[in-house]
């Protein structure tokens, strides 16, 4: 089953992606509006980490690589050593940017995500730290514990329908929440609308989901600008370079073993930034990835575009 998603120019793509989703432009001034840089070398630093905190999810869309039969669900969570260490590390930087507890999971399924977000909150007092969930075990007393834990902004994906929408805001308007403090993304939208999603073929892996889209058979020639501001962290401590790579092919450090700084600056990291910067995704698995790469973190490319320029030089 496919759609015309794959018929349409890049440049449509894009504008499509930004009136669907309003979070988009949102989280890009975030982003930008917090890029911070790294020693009098000026190096650019992450200014989004996404989490995944766990390997389950209680839901398995259609659309997602989790509708697939042969897609894992993994009963492990982060450990509080983990997650004690990558605030520590962070703060040891000075971070202001984005903290986003999302990744391929349902981040409201780990038991101590209050006490997560509090440690969070208190290593790094100025940071954006967000949350994306489904929703479905949210209610009036979780919603509240959340944001006297230190949440700046819930995201919640509605699936079912408009009900739950209308629901989840007199929810969130009951507990006396502003508009910063709140997204709420309708995803129930019909399959002919991809669902109300920035559809994409997660980096191949939707081929065998209840709502297949084949990987490409060609590499995309347009530059990504994930490795320049984004880093994301898997439960075990796996380091990736974006939530797109479901198969978990780039692993480009691990966090148990590793700091933070050295990951993001070492060989493999530079060498995907590299890559995708000069608009080249001949290699695993951003070769398979349909995703427009350039919507969140032109800034950040800028920087690290000029800072390979001094290199060579």
């Amino acid at each position: 089953m496919f759609n015309f998603w794959t018929k349409i120019t890049l440049n449509q793509k894009k504008l499509l992606m930004i009136i669907k989703d309003k979070n988009i432009p949102r989280k890009n001034k975030v982003t930008e509006d917090r890029l911070e840089f790294y020693s009098k070398k000026n190096i650019p630093l992450m200014s989004v980490v996404e989490i995944s905190n766990s390997g389950v999810c209680n839901r398995k869309c259609s659309f997602c690589p989790r509708s697939d039969p042969d897609y894992p669900d993994i009963n492990e969570f982060i450990s509080e050593k983990l997650h004690t260490k990558i605030f520590t590390e962070l703060s040891e930087l000075n971070y202001k940017g984005m903290v986003i507890y999302s990744g391929y999971v349902e981040p409201l399924l780990h038991k101590k995500i209050y006490e997560n977000i509090s440690e969070a909150r208190k290593f790094l007092p100025k940071a954006q730290i967000e949350i994306i969930t489904n929703g479905d075990v949210l209610n009036k007393s979780r919603l509240i514990k959340l944001f006297d834990s230190g949440l700046s902004t819930l995201l919640i994906s509605v699936y079912d329908g408009p009900k739950e929408e209308k629901q989840f805001y007199e929810l969130c308007k009951e507990v006396g929440l502003h508009e910063g403090q709140y997204v709420i993304r309708n995803r129930y939208m019909p399959e002919d609308q991809d669902f109300g999603l920035n559809i994409s073929n997660r980096s191949g892996t939707l081929k065998n989901a209840l709502y297949s889209i084949p990987e490409l058979r060609k590499s995309l020639k347009t530059k990504c600008n994930y490795p320049a501001y984004n880093f994301f962290i898997d439960y075990n401590g796996d380091v990736q370079m974006c939530s797109h790579d479901w198969a978990k092919k780039f692993i480009a450090g691990n966090l148990n073993k590793q700091k933070i700084i050295d990951i993001w600056l070492n060989q493999k990291y530079e060498f995907a930034r590299k890559k995708l910067l000069s608009a080249d995704r001949n290699f695993s698995p951003c070769n398979k990835c349909d995703v427009s790469g350039e919507l969140i973190g032109n800034k950040h490319a800028k920087e690290w575009s000029k800072l390979n320029e001094k290199v060579v030089k």
